[in-house]
């Protein structure tokens, strides 16, 4: 089981910027499709965004344009850059690792909250 810790979560006023980073153990994170999700509160977890071994890219509509997904394998490390934050993005941020059918199960990071004031 892979163990992922997220950090960079934080209070910012409308407009700014955050960083997220999500640090995995192990040594075949390159191989895995990683994510993130966000959940506020009285809502179902929903997908912001993923990025592939090959470095592809997709975004929820409703974050596209301000945040960039990338990931670092040398570093085992996944990053969410927030641009242009609004506070509809108040939610706890979870860091996702998608299993690999035979190789690797998924896991979930223990999330860290991001708070966006008017």
């Amino acid at each position: 089981q892979v163990q992922l810790v997220e950090s960079g979560g934080g209070l910012v006023q409308a407009g700014g910027s955050l960083r997220l980073s999500c640090a995995a153990s192990g040594s075949i994170f390159s191989i895995n499709v990683m994510g993130w999700y966000r959940q506020a509160p009285g809502t179902q977890r929903e997908l912001v965004a993923t990025i592939s071994s090959g470095a592809s890219t997709n975004y929820a509509g409703s974050v596209k344009g301000r945040f960039i997904i990338s990931r670092d394998n040398a570093k085992n490390t996944v990053y969410l850059q927030m641009n242009s934050l609004k506070p509809e993005d108040t939610a706890v941020y979870y860091c996702r690792l998608f299993p690999t059918v035979g190789i690797m199960t998924g896991s979930w990071g223990q999330g860290t909250q991001v708070t966006v004031s008017s």
